[in-house]
């Protein structure tokens, strides 16, 4: 499904963000704001024919809008808002970044003992490839190549999805040496969550939901699709030759590729783990990380400028890029900011973080198109004149 990996590749670079200061001000001081940044949704819903879309924002550590625009599917459906549940693709990697780190907190993991540690029985094809680390997997750097084939059309739920499907690695070769080129590869974070299932003894998502989401309070989120509340759900789609939007002949769901793809969220839950990650891991009263580990988190593995400048062909809209722990750190007008994208067949997001200024943007969209482009409009808003 070379669509698919197009999709990747694209909400890899889904990537902007913005910076305030000072106290949190009062709700109704903002009032300006959330009108212009709720018209600016608006239009860009209509301009590009979206069946829908979800918003989020947080300035100074308050919620500036919170809402949903458009219908749930192609056509129809329910109006969006900001409980409708979206597929959130690649969004899922930062949980499978905390879930090992977490592992690593107790003292069952080690960053930089080799994946063989942990999967006695893991094998991939290439020099090196017995010396990977949970590091370099987790920074892209491990050598894994892609997923070419995300079977959407054949679906699998049991448990035992995500371990048959690693197995098959055992045919596959590393693109090249682990610790050299950096390669984007949901191979490895499908990996990654083995390996958490595995020193965890349960089911990778049962581990998430168990570990992050219910602690966190985020009541809608789930990397389960039986799971997931069917009266919020939002549908897929991409645009025909014509250029309107039709409903996929699949949704992309299959338990083999829950570490890189399976999480569903809505707006209200993204802005909760928006705040547990400004605090370190803390959000009312419950802890999920040690604050410590986020030196680990954020911490840049790799300046990847270079090489997404080659593969993009040209200029990148930021001034810097790094590879953090699954996180993605920019440099833009002069800000650091923090973020992960997402894309699937039918569904683009986007979430960036300004941890310093407690400051965030969330974009939902069940049907193909530019998440990016919509989230810096709004964070440019509220960010303001670039920094000199």
């Amino acid at each position: 499904m070379t669509t698919t990996v197009t999709f990747r590749l694209a909400a890899l670079l889904s990537l902007a963000a913005l910076v305030g200061c000072g106290a949190p001000p009062a709700a109704d001081s903002n009032a300006g704001l959330t009108a212009e940044l709720t018209r600016v949704a608006e239009r860009f819903r209509s301009e590009h024919g979206l069946p829908g879309l979800a918003v989020g924002v947080m300035k100074d550590g308050v919620v500036v809008l919170r809402r949903g625009f458009g219908t749930t599917r192609v056509g129809g459906g329910d109006s969006v808002t900001s409980q409708t549940i979206f597929h959130m693709a690649s969004i899922t990697k930062p949980f499978v970044a905390t879930a090992v780190l977490q592992l690593v907190e107790r003292g069952d993991v080690d960053l930089d003992a080799p994946l063989g540690a942990y999967l006695p029985g893991f094998r991939i094809q290439g020099a090196g490839a017995d010396g990977i680390t949970v590091r370099q997997t987790l920074s892209h750097t491990a050598g894994f190549p892609d997923v070419t084939d995300y079977a959407w059309d054949r679906p699998e739920y049991d448990d035992g999805a995500l371990a048959r499907w690693v197995a098959t690695l055992a045919d596959s070769t590393l693109i090249g040496p682990p610790g050299g080129q950096w390669q984007y590869s949901n191979i490895g974070f499908e990996v990654l969550a083995h390996l958490v299932a595995t020193v965890a003894g349960e089911p990778f998502e049962d581990y998430v939901q168990a570990n992050i989401l219910t602690p966190l309070g985020m009541r809608k989120s789930t990397l389960l699709m039986t799971d997931v509340d069917s009266t919020l759900l939002a549908f897929g789609s991409e645009a025909d030759s014509s250029g309107a939007f039709v409903a996929t002949a699949a949704y992309p769901y299959n338990r083999r590729h829950a570490g890189s793809s399976t999480l569903h969220a809505n707006v209200d839950d993204m802005i909760r783990w928006a705040r547990a990650n400004f605090h370190h891991g803390y959000l009312e009263g419950v802890s999920i990380l040690d604050p410590t580990s986020y030196e680990r988190l954020w911490h840049p593995e790799r300046d990847i400028t270079e090489d997404l400048r080659a593969r993009l062909g040209g200029e990148l809209p930021y001034s810097k890029v790094e590879q953090a722990l699954s996180w993605f750190l920019f440099t833009w007008r002069g800000h650091r900011l923090v973020n992960h994208s997402g894309g699937d067949l039918g569904f683009r997001s986007d979430l960036i973080l300004v941890p310093e200024e407690t400051t965030a943007v969330v974009v939902m969209m069940n049907g193909g198109g530019d998440a990016r482009a919509l989230a810096t409009e709004l964070l440019a808003l509220v960010v303001g004149p670039a920094t000199p």
